[in-house]
């Protein structure tokens, strides 16, 4: 398996054991896991489990001799990204693999996305969150003036700074960042 990930220019780390791999702790950004569903002390379907109790957002591949639907569905429910039975061809583990790392830097660029999104809107005031809020239900300014006891104008300030700090060119970058921090 360390040959042919290696021949297919995919970095590749090995453990001795799922033990072993979580002692060490490795990074795991960018990362995919293949395990074995039998190893000593811990198994691959432990791990897979393990992994995400702990939140790290990695793709796992389980991949055994010894499948069967109740092994498979426990290995999906544990958070395995893939379940592959041996013996596999050389190119359904590298598709897998290039797939599942592949999933994992979309998700970490949306999770920067929503971090930037966030950090962005922690630095509007109140009011300019308000005003934005009352935006993005669709309202407009003359609604939003008069839910809030302001004048249209006074909205129309507090749009634009808002729209100036979240650097956002129109109402629609603003309405679609304001969704990307809400569906976190």
């Amino acid at each position: 398996m360390e040959f042919l990930l290696d021949v297919a220019e995919i970095r590749v780390r090995s453990f001795a054991s799922a033990d072993a791999f979580l002692k060490s702790a490795p990074p795991l950004s960018g990362a995919c896991v293949v395990t074995d569903v039998r190893m000593p002390g811990t198994n691959g379907v432990e791990l897979a489990k393990k992994l995400k109790e702990r939140d790290a957002a990695v793709p796992v591949i389980v991949i055994t001799g010894h499948a069967d639907v109740p092994l498979a569905i426990q290995a999906m429910k544990a958070g395995a990204a893939d379940f592959i039975e041996k013996p596999f061809d050389d190119e359904a583990i590298l598709a897998a693999i290039r797939k599942a790392l592949n999933e994992s830097t979309e998700d970490e660029q949306k999770q920067n996305e929503r971090r930037e999104v966030l950090d962005r809107l922690a630095l509007l005031s109140t009011r300019e969150r308000e005003v934005v809020d009352g935006l993005v239900e669709g309202k407009a300014n003359k609604m939003i003036a008069f839910d809030h006891d302001i004048s249209p104008r006074t909205v129309e300030v507090y749009r634009a700074n808002a729209m100036m700090k979240m650097q956002a060119k129109t109402l629609s970058d603003l309405v679609r960042m304001v969704t990307i921090a809400r569906l976190g």
